[in-house]
């Protein structure tokens, strides 16, 4: 059975967000926390915190299995686009430009590996 997390107004760029989610879409649960944990770009962080928080749920969902990492696996990662703050910034000649401050919403979805060795 299939777990998810969601993290919702995430004050960072869909693209940037993307980005980071397209490193770990597919990967072994294991394998996409030590991608996360070695990667540069500030949105990781954010991507290894609901990647945790989908394996907890994970294990609160079937608390008879005990899984580990290895035996979980990304199976969906997307990014919404979330709420854009407006924002003004003076121009020359009495003008302003608008500034558009993006969020994200972030949805991981984990699920076990039917065959292990497979995959």
């Amino acid at each position: 059975m299939q777990a998810k997390a969601i993290l919702r107004h995430t004050p960072t760029s869909p693209r940037k967000m993307r980005l980071v989610a397209g490193l770990v879409r597919g990967k072994a649960v294991d394998q996409a926390k030590a991608i996360l944990l070695n990667s540069t770009k500030a949105a990781s962080r954010n991507a290894l915190q609901t990647l945790k928080s989908a394996v907890a749920n994970y294990a609160q969902l079937n608390p008879d299995e005990r899984v580990g990492d290895q035996e979980l696996f990304v199976k969906s990662v997307f990014v919404d686009e979330g709420a854009t703050l407006k924002r003004m910034l003076p121009a020359p000649m009495g003008r302003a430009y608008r500034v558009r401050k993006r969020s994200n919403h972030l949805t991981i979805v984990v699920d076990r590996v039917k065959n292990p060795e497979t995959k």
